[in-house]
């Protein structure tokens, strides 16, 4: 990087005359403030100004850091005095280097004072100052409130019960808080915290990839633990059995659920923190990453007064989801739906919802039993487990309801079998089924960093594409932003297999054919596997190659991994 000045850049590039400069300079001087925001604060120059000045003149990045995630583990590598100082933040620690976002990037004093205060090279970004100071204020405030927590709590003292009750201003609350806070921030759908043997690693899992976020010291994990179960009514003298608790967020106008899950490991318990933004639900079925045709063909399941539609996958792919939006779509005054979910996950207006409860004695099965009796047009079933409610389920979908429910197979062929599997009886599976969907969640690759490339003539991609060297294809990727937190992905949409029961298929489940043999027939029939569908919005530059072999290469192979 060129040793310029900002005054210097911005003389040249005319954004400032020479005796505007020489005024900034002199309050400069006197107030010993960054030259950049003297001269904001006389109107002379906007910081925006300021920023594309020196991104397009010193090719360096202009960083976005309300987008990204930092570790408290990379802003304790300089000490805040250092940071509040010179306006800067750390960033990310790559081997010896240490990327840090500043406000003014000419300003070789501070890169100089960072360098011998980290023993790391630096690599200078750009940011806002209203960005740095909020998040110096953001990370060092956490990072503070563990020092604290680490002085006042001794891991055997349990006596701090009552202020963790009632203390709100108590170090360890406001550790779990910020904890909770920055996690509902970053989108994440899960908080890990995880006693480790020296430390206490917390991690976050976003689109559906676990990333650290930080790494405590171990002493604060019996008072992090405690402050969790209490405030989600869990027994907190209770460490030998697992414990299940809830809690409810009201952060800046969002509702959010927080499902608590204890697991006591031989380091200690270890907590999981579902969080389910009742905000974030997509309800819109043509936003679930449905091709046109697949979507045609749900919607003729999904538009039938009777029958059974299934939706299958793995935990966590999404089938809830697909399952709330279809409702929404056919929620209407003239139709009774009725849904028995364990549990429920989001509340839909209009429908009736039912949680089961088995200390109660409300099951699937006895559930679904009475939701017969109360005269629904349509029913959802959050789960097919047992033989018991597989066969009420179909006896219902014969009997003049529309049933929608989920099972965990890999491929829609597979749910016929399960479902037989359970000794549910071929004919009733035939005469029942309307279809099935079977879907996977991808990453979706970031807007902001996307690239188009050429993959090489032995790569991966043209072998897992079966594309010969010398045949012209393009792909895409995300090379890495502060917008995705240098991941390369931001968001995900879901990859599917629609299976219409025709009257082949009836005829192959009647003489209990197998999984791979209704398959055949499917794709025979015109079916698009999960892995062409994830190919071709892969060749669409939604996804890439890479997340379709994450996710879907069983399928490619025929289930030999």
């Amino acid at each position: 990087m060129k040793r310029k000045r900002l005054g210097e850049l911005l003389l040249e590039n005319n954004l400032i005359t020479r005796q505007q400069l020489e005024t900034a300079l002199d309050i400069q001087k006197k107030k010993g403030t960054r030259l950049g925001k003297v001269l904001s604060d006389l109107n002379y120059v906007s910081e925006n100004a300021m920023i594309e000045v020196l991104e397009f003149q010193l090719g360096i990045p202009h960083i976005d850091l309300s987008a990204i995630t930092i570790s408290p583990a990379v802003t304790a590598l300089i000490p805040v005095f250092l940071a509040e100082r010179h306006q800067v933040i750390p960033v990310k620690l790559t081997g010896n280097k240490i990327t840090l976002a500043m406000a003014d990037p000419t300003n070789f004093y501070a890169i100089d004072d960072i360098r011998m205060a980290s023993s790391f090279d630096v690599e200078p970004v750009i940011a806002t100052e209203k960005d740095i100071l909020q998040a110096i204020r953001k990370c060092y405030g956490v990072q503070d409130l563990v020092e604290k927590a680490v002085n006042k709590i001794r891991p055997e003292d349990m006596s701090l019960t009552a202020e963790l009750q009632t203390a709100d201003d108590a170090p360890i609350i406001g550790l779990v808080n910020s904890l909770m806070n920055q996690a509902i921030k970053d989108l994440a759908s899960d908080i890990h915290i995880e006693p480790q043997d020296k430390t206490l690693r917390v991690r976050f899992r976003i689109d559906g990839m676990l990333r650290e976020i930080g790494s405590f010291p171990r002493d604060i994990h019996p008072a992090i633990v405690a402050r969790i179960k209490i405030i989600s009514d869990m027994d907190i003298a209770e460490k030998r059995v697992p414990q299940d608790g809830r809690i409810q967020i009201k952060e800046a106008n969002r509702d959010v659920d927080v499902r608590v899950s204890t697991l006591p490991t031989i380091m200690g318990e270890k907590v999981v923190m579902r969080l389910l933004d009742q905000n974030a639900v997509i309800l819109d079925i043509k936003k679930l990453g449905f091709s046109t045709e697949h979507l045609n063909k749900y919607h003729k399941f999904y538009s039938q007064s009777y029958g059974m539609v299934l939706v299958t996958g793995p935990t966590g792919s999404g089938k809830t989801t697909t399952l709330y939006s279809t409702l929404a779509e056919v929620n209407s005054l003239n139709k009774n739906i009725i849904t028995l979910e364990d549990p429920v996950e989001y509340r839909l207006g209009g429908i009736n919802q039912v949680q089961v409860n088995a200390k109660a004695g409300l099951t699937f099965a006895s559930g679904l039993r009475s939701i017969l009796r109360q005269d629904p047009n349509i029913v959802l079933v959050g789960e097919i487990r047992d033989s018991e409610t597989a066969d009420i389920a179909i006896r219902a979908a014969l009997t003049g309801h529309l049933v929608f429910s989920t099972l965990h197979t890999n491929d829609a062929a597979g749910t016929i079998t399960r479902l037989l599997d359970m000794d549910v009886e071929p004919f009733l599976v035939a005469s029942s089924v309307l279809g099935v969907v079977a879907q996977r969640l991808v990453r979706l690759i970031c807007s902001e960093c996307k690239k188009s490339y050429i993959p090489t003539p032995d790569s991966l991609e043209r072998l897992f594409l079966t594309v010969g060297p010398d045949t012209p294809i393009t792909l895409y990727r995300g090379i890495g932003c502060a917008r995705c937190n240098h991941t390369g992905y931001r968001g995900r949409m879901a990859i599917h297999e629609v299976m219409p029961i025709t009257s082949q298929i009836r005829e192959a489940i009647n003489c209990k054919a197998s999984s791979d043999e209704i398959n055949n027939i499917a794709i025979t029939q015109g079916m698009t596997t999960i892995c062409q569908d994830g190919i071709q919005k892969a060749l669409a530059g939604l996804t890439d190659i890479s997340e379709i072999m994450r996710v879907a290469y069983a399928e490619a192979t025929g289930g030999q991994t």
